[in-house]
């Protein structure tokens, strides 16, 4: 297993930065497991630190991104209903980016669903990504293609990735991602590879952080 570490690539900054010409905003839900929770707030530390602002509502954001769990068949159902929510706000505003990550974007279901029912999300993302992020937008930006497909699983741990904390007295800390018991009602191994565990040191950093 590959263990990296975060850097912010200023050249990517730097693009995204020149590619507004201001102070972009990003709107980002999560549902489901406290697993999805903890992926979001990577994401929205990563955007932050690559010259994004958060945004509470849809209406004010240049990009919008639901960070979904399949673990919960409810989540799944709240994912699409905001979705759809979304069609007229996209028509109003063509420059805006709508990217779906997490566990719903690997099931080859969701994507081939995303296709036929909603043509005017732009890309799909997978788990564990958030350090590709600014990347994976500046490629999508500069291309305008839509990027619908389903990601490969990421195999790699990614340490001092940027949080933006939901609350200010508790915080989730992973101690190991995946899991190779691959029981008959799960989807984790599926969606979340196989189990991967963080070194001890890794673990008391982020925590005294």
């Amino acid at each position: 297993m590959e263990r990296l570490e975060y850097t912010r690539d200023e050249h990517v900054a730097a693009a995204l930065a020149s590619h507004y010409g201001r102070v972009p905003a990003a709107f980002i839900r999560s549902f489901g497991c406290q697993q999805s929770v903890n992926d979001g707030e990577r994401l929205k530390g990563v955007l932050l630190d690559n010259g994004f602002t958060l945004c509470d509502t849809p209406e004010e954001a240049d990009l919008i991104l639901f960070n979904t769990c399949a673990v919960r068949e409810h989540a799944e159902q709240r994912v699409f209903g905001n979705l759809g929510a979304l069609k007229s706000l996209k028509a109003a505003k063509p420059g805006l980016l709508i990217g779906l990550c997490g566990c719903m974007a690997e099931e080859k279901t969701t994507v081939d669903k995303l296709k036929q029912s909603y043509p005017y999300v732009d890309m799909v993302l997978g788990v564990n990504v958030a350090d590709m992020l600014p990347g994976l937008l500046l490629d999508k930006l500069t291309s305008r293609k839509k990027a619908l497909r389903v990601p490969p699983i990421r195999q790699e741990i990614v340490e001092l990735v940027p949080q933006e904390r939901e609350s200010s007295f508790k915080a989730f800390l992973p101690i190991m991602y995946g899991c190779d018991n691959f029981c008959s009602y799960c989807i984790v191994p599926y969606v979340r590879g196989r189990e991967r565990s963080r070194t001890s040191s890794d673990i008391l950093r982020e925590f005294v952080q």
